[in-house]
């Protein structure tokens, strides 16, 4: 254990205090030594210490209580900025958030698959779209967490799972991206990344145990554990796609067939398949959903069946985790609403032994983005407020990480 000399406390104070005005906004010092236990005095030469080093701005007075107004203190928003980014094969949708979350700008760029337009450029286009807004540059980064299908194997370089994404399976791909950026990027994928959104602000805050299931297109779950995700050895934890399944054509060669058992069971085109084959009539599986439960009697049948497919490879999960709370999300399960959700809690609990918790997402919009931007700030805030770090700090290393630190 490390000795509570008075520099290291000063740290700990530190950084308490500025996770304090984080989570309760601009707070006047009295507050602040109310907050943390520190006297008056203490948090007065915290406070002094902090906007020195440029962490903490006075940002304005008290106003309506009794007694003189007092001055109010804010973490610095423009110390740093983080970039996002949620790719998909058909687009790019990039923020970019200061230090205290707001975010500043955003940006959206379709992914064409003409030739001659790299995942590389893709990346750049999209971030220097989502620069522009607040009129900030790529020197402004601090870091970029960028979520893709898939998992970067962290021992090759090489994105897994993911053949239907072109142009980002090149080994050096995510070094390049950092190089170009001019800042670390972290890349992790897409679910896992919806998990720490659910984790962080959404229905599985306070949650250590959970499963995030996530069906759109494609099927993917994310495993979290003790509070931190679990992302295998490969960066291919959760790939349930590839489950092999009771009553479902054996696939061999996954790989290459980058299809499974539950991806053929309740993939985005199973879904439409299903729709079809009972008269429902829809261009997506999101609006096959929605269709069926605006149609009594087929409708109804269409979400039995539905429900029960996703319920058998929950089944084979929770019979593995026996996680306190299963999550879903993405287009489909959130399309289907209470209906679905009532649907494959009754089928789950026919078919399981452990009984876990069944909730939908209530992550608002974006949840792959929102995921992207709390990794980067997580870490960008965790070297930022390192009080203990002697200024001006040196700068951070450039190279590449491609898996996801537990937070």
């Amino acid at each position: 254990m490390r000795p509570g000399t008075p520099r290291l406390l000063r740290g700990i104070n530190d950084r308490a205090a500025l996770e304090l005005l984080l989570s309760h906004g601009p707070l006047s010092r009295t507050r602040l030594g109310e907050l943390t236990g520190l006297s008056k005095p203490t948090a007065s030469q915290l406070l002094g210490r902090l906007e020195r080093a440029g962490l903490v701005v006075a940002t304005g007075v008290s106003e309506g209580g009794p007694g003189p107004a007092a001055r109010l203190y804010e973490v610095n928003p423009g110390v740093a900025y983080v970039g996002a980014l949620d790719v998909t094969p058909s687009r790019i949708l990039a923020a970019v958030a200061d230090l205290t979350g707001r975010t500043v700008g955003t940006g959206e760029l379709p992914t064409p698959r003409k030739a001659g337009s790299s995942a590389l450029e893709q990346v750049g286009t999209a971030l220097d779209l989502a620069l522009a807004g607040p009129g900030l540059s790529r020197d402004d980064l601090a870091r970029v967490v960028i979520g893709t299908p898939g998992g970067f194997d962290p021992a090759t370089g090489r994105l897994r799972y993911a053949r239907h994404l072109p142009g980002w399976h090149d080994p050096d791909l995510v070094a390049r991206i950092a190089e170009a950026v001019g800042a670390p990027v972290v890349v992790e994928n897409d679910v896992n990344l919806a998990a720490v959104a659910e984790r962080d602000s959404g229905r599985a805050h306070g949650v250590d145990d959970f499963v995030l299931l996530w069906a759109d297109e494609g099927l993917g779950a994310a495993i979290v554990i003790d509070g931190r995700l679990h992302v295998g050895a490969t960066g291919g934890a959760g790939e349930v796609g590839f489950l092999p399944l009771p009553g479902t054509p054996l696939v061999r060669n996954v790989g290459r067939a980058n299809a499974g058992g539950f991806q053929e069971l309740a993939g985005g085109k199973e879904v439409l398949a299903l729709a079809r084959s009972m008269g429902l009539r829809a261009r997506t599986p999101q609006a096959a959903v929605r269709r069926a439960l605006e149609t009594p009697g087929v409708g109804d049948d269409f979400v039995d069946e539905l429900g029960g497919r996703f319920a058998l490879g929950l089944a084979a999960v929770v019979a593995v985790l026996d996680p306190a709370l299963v999550v879903l999300a993405g287009g489909v399960l959130t399309a289907g609403g209470e209906r679905l959700l009532d649907r494959v809690r009754s089928e789950l609990a026919q078919l399981a032994v452990p009984r876990p918790t069944v909730d939908l997402s209530t992550v608002p919009a974006d949840p792959v983005l929102t995921g992207a931007l709390h990794t980067a700030l997580a870490l960008t805030r965790d070297h930022v407020f390192d009080t203990l770090t002697d200024r001006p700090s040196p700068p951070a290393p450039r190279d590449a990480v491609t898996t996801l630190p537990a937070t």
